[in-house]
């Protein structure tokens, strides 16, 4: 345990450094989206944060507790997140970086997921994980390129900024891993959440054609995830 918690000061440090190189764009917004308006009553500030009054400013704001203890996997999917973020730990507002500790129960799978703003480094505190992530779409004639490894406690795998990636539970125990993202609030979009399960749906007939599959299935799959959420 305590060359992993090594492993993970490692990583979090490395993302430190390398979360503010010079760019010759604009930077990235940590939201999802921020509509321009003229009204100063209606606004909010970009990436949501104000800064606090540096006089007001303790130790409390740069601290939290808790990540010692192991998250309920009870559900569906038998994982669990719990993430440390700007919206948890403001302190890291404007440090670039953030971190999360995922538990898993025998079998449990962190779903096929992107992370929109923020590069993973994963490591393995306990058990055994089957994780790996997608390329982009490729060229004509392609297939989008998967890269998968096993993991073991104390090993380490990096998802790049954006790209599917997930991780599967193959030990014969719970599995704990901890991973540094490389963004105060790197966002996450879920692959199945986001397509069968958005608000309104996506229209049947669209999904259907992607797929390649009957609508029946389509919306059995959006039916089920509305019961799931709802």
């Amino acid at each position: 345990m305590a060359l992993a918690l090594k492993f993970l000061v490692i990583t979090i440090a490395i993302l430190a450094l390398a979360s503010s190189p010079s760019t010759a764009s604009d930077p990235s917004p940590l939201q999802d989206f921020c509509v321009a308006v003229n009204d100063s009553k209606t606004t909010v500030f970009v990436n949501g944060k104000v800064c606090k009054n540096p006089k007001l400013v303790t130790a409390d704001d740069f601290f939290r507790s808790g990540l010692n203890m192991p998250g309920n996997t009870s559900n569906q999917l038998g994982s669990i997140v719990t993430a440390v973020n700007v919206n948890n730990l403001p302190g890291l507002n404007t440090l670039g970086i953030s971190l999360a500790r995922i538990d898993f129960a025998r079998r449990g799978l962190n779903p096929p997921h992107t992370h929109p703003r923020g590069t993973e480094v994963l490591v393995v505190l306990k058990g055994r994980l089957y994780v790996g992530f997608v390329l982009s779409n490729p060229g004509p004639n392609m297939k989008n390129k998967l890269f998968t490894k096993i993991l073991n406690s104390g090993d380490v795998f990096v998802f790049p900024e954006g790209l599917i990636h997930f991780q599967l539970n193959v030990g014969k125990t719970n599995a704990i891993a901890f991973a540094g993202l490389s963004s105060q609030n790197a966002g996450v979009i879920t692959v199945a959440n986001a397509v069968f399960g958005s608000d309104p749906p996506i229209n049947d007939d669209a999904l259907a054609k992607a797929f390649q599959v009957d609508k029946k299935v389509i919306d059995d799959l959006q039916e089920q995830f509305w019961w799931d959420n709802n």
